[in-house]
């Protein structure tokens, strides 16, 4: 088979869950985990999500405010599935379970959801914009530039975020996400690299692609510098409301930058990314194979590979044993390893 040099992007993302994967393609997604006694559930469903019809959240900017708020909700409701196949089966309803289901009339799973979705952006607004702020505040009384505050606000928040990243990658948990995550780039990366989509084919691609979500948090940060650098006012509160109003701004300029780094494969767009397939190092990891199986059914669920391959590849099903492969970055992420 000849070595295919061109990528073609396929339009499908998804996230890791606990012990699985979740992938998107439109309007419906697919989860699939891995059961306690080692079969595959997979879950498919439709995905409105906020702002679904409405003209503006098709327009560029405003549309990475929307998908921002989407990812989030979305994310927390798959995460919450996977869990559910690993809770306590003999877990019994207490009384506070019985009122809370009186009052929420049985609405309570969207209503924790709701709560469980406020409060991550709370935390991470408090973690990564606030408390950078107030760092750098402190820091002001003995320098006297704001330029240059600006600059150490930044650095301080993205000092912040490589801790965060990789204090939790210490935990047991956290390490098997990053393998699934790992897996659900590599399913993506295959195919849009134009090779079958199996076990064999997905174990040598790469771990890294432009269109992850750490890239997104990477591009937020950066671009947060760069918006920061313009507020000029002493006000302390001025500067925090400016601060939380430029979110949306910074998601909406942010998305755009990724959508087109994630079509386009020219220099200056792999040079912009590359920042951001450095983080993924430490947030993917090789997985293993029955960690593949299951990102392929997430995948299957919504998306058909086999036409998007004749279509844009004029290829049909291989032998697995006979496909050579393309390294769209480095050799080094085509090496087979084993984790520890």
């Amino acid at each position: 088979m000849s070595r295919r040099k061109k990528k073609v992007f396929s339009g499908i993302g998804g996230q890791a869950v606990l012990e699985g994967v979740m992938m998107k393609n439109k309007d419906k997604y697919a989860v699939a985990v891995r059961k306690p006694d080692g079969e595959i559930a997979v879950d498919v469903e439709a995905f409105t999500g906020v702002g679904n019809g409405m003209a503006i959240s098709k327009i560029p900017f405003f549309r990475g405010i929307f998908n921002f708020i989407n990812s989030l909700v979305l994310g927390m409701k798959t995460l919450s599935y996977s869990a559910s196949f690993y809770e306590e089966e003999d877990k019994k309803e207490t009384e506070a379970d019985k009122e809370i289901n009186k009052i929420s009339k049985g609405k309570e799973e969207g209503i924790l959801m709701g709560f469980t979705t406020v409060f991550a952006v709370a935390l991470a607004v408090g973690l990564f914009l606030l408390l950078p702020f107030y760092i750098s505040n402190y820091i002001s009384k003995y320098i006297r530039n704001d330029s240059l505050m600006a600059i150490i606000e930044g650095v301080i928040r993205i000092v912040i975020f490589v801790g965060y990243v990789s204090i939790i990658s210490c935990m047991k948990d956290i390490k098997r996400l990053y393998r699934y995550h790992g897996a659900e780039h590599k399913c993506i990366n295959c195919l849009e690299h134009g090779h079958n989509l199996n076990v064999h084919n997905v174990k040598k691609s790469s771990r890294l692609h432009k269109r992850c979500g750490t890239s997104f948090i990477v591009f937020i940060l950066v671009i947060s510098i760069i918006l920061f650098f313009f507020i000029k006012t002493d006000n302390m509160l001025l500067k925090v409301i400016y601060r939380l109003l430029l979110i949306p701004v910074i998601a909406g300029i942010s998305y755009e930058i990724i959508r087109l780094a994630g079509k386009t494969d020219n220099i200056l767009m792999n040079i912009i990314s590359a920042p951001g397939l450095l983080f993924q190092k430490i947030t993917t990891k090789e997985p293993d194979e029955e960690m593949i199986e299951v990102a392929i059914k997430s995948v299957e669920a919504v998306f058909d590979w086999r036409a998007f391959l004749h279509e844009n590849f004029d290829v049909e099903e291989e032998p697995e044993e006979t496909v050579e492969y393309e390294e769209p970055y480095d050799s080094e992420e085509y090496a087979q390893t084993e984790e520890p």
